[in-house]
């Protein structure tokens, strides 16, 4: 871990705050020669709606089952928005915090060459490619993503990859 890596994390933290998900913030920022040249948070493309993901209802028809669906559904009769069943779905229009940095980066006269990332959560398989065709030669994030092929493809890339678990 180098100086600074812990603070440049918590920045990202920090950031991660201004995303609209319901689900899961997520922040990032691209540091190079000491200084933050890039920022970005998981969300929709400027000009789109805010709202990041999509409710799924519970799908359970009470006439289904003799009991009145209780036993699909324990919660069904008391209140259905309480109902395990529901659940968000990320819609496919989302940016990952990654993606707005390195593509807010690429709108500066910066270059990102050379740069480390801090990420609240480790890079999914598609940032992944972006990280390597963006020239981020370290990676330092918190939490792991839960499918790591995006680590392993930085793994393979040769990027430096720092994990920081305890961020306050």
């Amino acid at each position: 871990m180098r100086n600074f890596d812990y603070q440049y994390l918590r920045i990202a933290k920090i950031w991660s705050e201004n995303s609209y998900s319901r689900r899961n913030k997520v922040g990032a920022i691209i540091v190079k020669d000491g200084m933050i040249i890039s920022d970005g948070y998981n969300g929709t493309p400027a000009g789109f709606d805010n709202n990041c993901e999509n409710e799924v209802k519970c799908d359970v028809d009470p006439s289904d089952s003799l009991d009145g669906g209780a036993s699909i559904c324990m919660t069904y009769n008391d209140d259905c928005n309480k109902c395990p069943h529901h659940y968000l779905v990320t819609k496919p229009e989302v940016l990952h915090a990654e993606a707005n940095a390195i593509t807010k980066v690429a709108k500066t006269t910066n270059s990102s060459d050379g740069s480390t990332l801090y990420v609240t959560l480790s890079p999914c398989i598609e940032c992944a490619k972006l990280i390597i065709q963006a020239g981020i030669k370290r990676v330092v994030y918190n939490d792991v993503y839960r499918n790591t092929d995006g680590l392993e493809l930085l793994k393979k890339a040769g990027i430096e990859l720092v994990q920081i678990k305890d961020l306050d």
